[in-house]
Formats: C-alpha cells, structure tokens, sequence
C-alpha cells in the first residue's frame, strides 16, 4: 500500500472515530424510540419498526394496500394517522410523503381521498409508479416523516 493511500485511510478513520465520539469522550448515541402496532415496540421477527422516532422527527415506515381505489388509499391513510396519533401528530405535522404505486394513473385520479388527510397543508411529495412493491400484492405504499414541535 502507498504511504497516500495509507495515510488517507488513517485520516478517514481517524474522521469516523471523531464523529462517533463527542468533546467530552462521550459516545453520541441516538435514541431512538420505536413504535410497531400490535407486535409491541421490541418485537425483532419483524425486521422493522412501523415508526422511528429520533428528537422531535418521527419517520414512518410504508403502509400498503393491496388496491388503488379510494377505499385501499382511505385505509392507508387511516393506518398512518393512527401512527401518528401515537406520537400526538397529525398530518399537519408531516413534512414529506413518499408514495410508490404500480398504477400511477388511479393514484392521481383518486388523489382527492389523499387530500382530506392534510386539509390544504401538504408537505413535499415525490410520488413514483414503480413495478413492484415488497409484498408482491401491494399496489400502493406510502411512508411519511413527520415534525413534532420542540418541547
């Protein structure tokens, strides 16, 4: 190996080993509080948390639904507000929405069910028509981050 490469590789871990330890020698831990409904907050077999909460930012994981009409995107939207409700949000507190559907046309035609959720206040969207979704049924995932105010 070259002394450059040696000597980059060095300062690149010495960068890493900065950042994972504060002026005090501490570790900078995050807490992280996580949240899954009707398996309990540590259930491992998952693979998953429903919602990830780090200081005042919540990051909900992609809901489905196996259709994309209003009744599958009205349940979906439920689901995420019960998420919310757990934190003391609403959507009014989201800040960014991902959508991913296999069947962007019906999502946009059925986007005023989306719209009684947020109540005139959206947040930033990006919203992708993809070829398959994780669970092979699904037709429509969304997953939110979500602002609480600072106490």
């Amino acid at each position: 190996m070259k002394k450059t490469t040696l000597k980059a590789a060095i300062v690149c871990c010495l960068a890493l080993l900065a950042m994972a330890v504060n002026v005090n020698g501490q570790q900078n831990n995050i807490t992280k509080e996580k949240f899954n409904w009707g398996r309990g907050t540590q259930d491992t077999t998952a693979g998953y948390a429903q919602a990830v909460k780090i200081d005042n930012v919540i990051y909900i994981s992609g809901t489905v639904a196996r259709d994309v009409s209003p009744e599958g995107i009205k349940r979906v939207y439920e689901a995420l507000e019960k998420t919310l409700q757990h934190y003391g949000a609403t959507f009014q507190n989201v800040v960014k929405e991902n959508l991913f559907t296999t069947d962007m046309e019906a999502m946009k035609n059925y986007n005023s069910v989306r719209k009684v959720f947020y109540k005139g206040d959206f947040p930033a969207a990006t919203w992708m028509q993809v070829n398959r979704l994780y669970m092979h049924d699904a037709r429509l995932e969304i997953e939110l981050i979500a602002h609480l105010p600072k106490k």
